[in-house]
């Protein structure tokens, strides 16, 4: 028997029993591998089709080993799109080895070269099946950035619709409740996974963009809201924003104020991106810091939401709670934070004073004492006098005066 006649009764013995080596290989995958058994009949299916695809590719290879490059394409080519989505790499490995085994059993008693062409074949199908997969997750990889960058965008403008929350599900969010959002400078070289994989050891999720100069990572918690979440133990985000702050490049790193959800996160961004162009102006400004201890420099810059905020966290509470406390910080403020100045202008005494910025500060949470607090103070007794309608209004002293100079509150 000369050899061509040998290779041409060896082919027509493979496409013989290829029938039989397809039924042999669909019954060792429902017993050797629990995931296929698991499988809906559709998909259970589909799996047959690409391994019954394998064995006749095989043969085609057998035949032509110059067809090689086109092995992917016969074998994958029969399965539908989202069977790439439904098994995974390593599941398609399992599935190739078993065929590989199936044939082999059956060809063990063959000639040597058919024998070593099921394990070169088998070689070229696993490179094969990592190259598709590979190619997949590339493309799934730059769609995901892409769809991630659109997400943040719409965040930042705080234009949503519809469509948002299918967005935010297809990009795998894992965030559940309160919201954060970090703005910085951009690196050189952005290390996506690394940030991710801080987060991850943090118990929070990140949905992460680049515009321009600006790195904006809204930040969310991985563990859901519920009776049994103690609170006490989740990682405050500006503890967060520490652990994230050496994938970001120099320069200022600015922590909007928590929120209550993903669809409340462009308040959160609004203030961080308001605070980081203005973060320069506070000589002693952390890395990071929150948005919130920026609010002076923010509304002299023309932040409505910082004015808003100083005028409603600050003075309105203030006035509403004790006139007299409203006017006793006025004239600390406009006597250089001075004990001794302030009680002369009031007609009290020094221990009078202390007793009100202490009741100042249990009122609205700001110590009136320190210098970057009374800043923040005074810039809020400015803009609440501004807001307030015009009316006559008697200076401090002289209200205080009609009190008597033995007044004590």
């Amino acid at each position: 028997m000369t050899p061509a006649k040998s290779k041409e009764q060896t082919l027509s013995w493979l496409r013989a029993i290829s029938g039989e080596l397809a039924t042999a290989t669909l019954k060792r995958l429902d017993e050797t591998l629990p995931w296929y058994g698991d499988m809906p009949p559709g998909r259970r299916s589909a799996v047959g089709l690409v391994a019954q695809a394998g064995i006749t590719s095989f043969i085609s290879w057998y035949d032509d080993p110059s067809t090689t490059p086109w092995i992917a394409a016969d074998v994958f080519g029969v399965a539908p799109r989202e069977l790439l989505r439904s098994v995974s790499l390593q599941q398609t490995l399992q599935l190739i080895r078993v065929v590989v085994e199936v044939v082999e059993e059956r060809v063990n008693d063959s000639p040597y070269e058919l024998r070593e062409a099921v394990l070169l074949y088998s070689r070229e199908i696993a490179f094969s099946a990592a190259d598709v997969y590979a190619r997949a997750a590339e493309a799934r990889g730059l769609w995901d950035a892409r769809l991630e960058a659109l997400v943040v965008d719409s965040i930042l403008s705080g234009e949503y619709d519809n469509e948002l929350p299918s967005r935010i599900a297809a990009l795998g969010w894992n965030g559940h409740g309160e919201v954060s959002v970090l703005v910085g400078t951009a690196p050189r070289m952005l290390d996506v996974d690394q940030l991710r994989r801080t987060a991850r050891h943090l118990d929070a999720d990140l949905l992460i963009g680049v515009q321009g100069n600006r790195l904006v990572v809204v930040i969310g918690r991985a563990q859901p809201a519920s009776e049994e979440r103690d609170d006490s133990q989740l990682v405050a985000f500006i503890d967060i924003a520490r652990q994230l702050e050496p994938s970001f490049g120099e320069g200022y790193l600015v922590l909007g104020p928590e929120v209550d959800g993903l669809v409340d996160a462009s308040k959160s961004a609004k203030a961080a991106l308001a605070g980081f162009a203005v973060a320069r102006a506070w000589r002693n400004a952390q890395r990071p810091t929150h948005a919130d201890d920026l609010l002076p420099e923010r509304a002299l810059a023309g932040d409505p939401i910082a004015r808003s905020a100083l005028v409603g966290r600050i003075y309105r509470p203030l006035k509403n709670h004790s006139t007299e406390l409203l006017t006793t910080l006025w004239c600390y403020l406009d006597n250089g934070r001075s004990l001794e100045a302030t009680a002369r202008e009031l007609f009290v005494h020094p221990n009078t004073v202390r007793y009100r910025l202490k009741r100042i500060s249990e009122v609205i949470g700001w110590d009136a004492t320190g210098s970057r607090e009374a800043l923040i103070l005074q810039t809020a007794l400015v803009l609440g006098s501004i807001a307030e309608p015009d009316g006559p209004r008697a200076e401090p002293g002289k209200r205080a005066a009609q009190r008597g100079p033995s007044g004590r509150g």
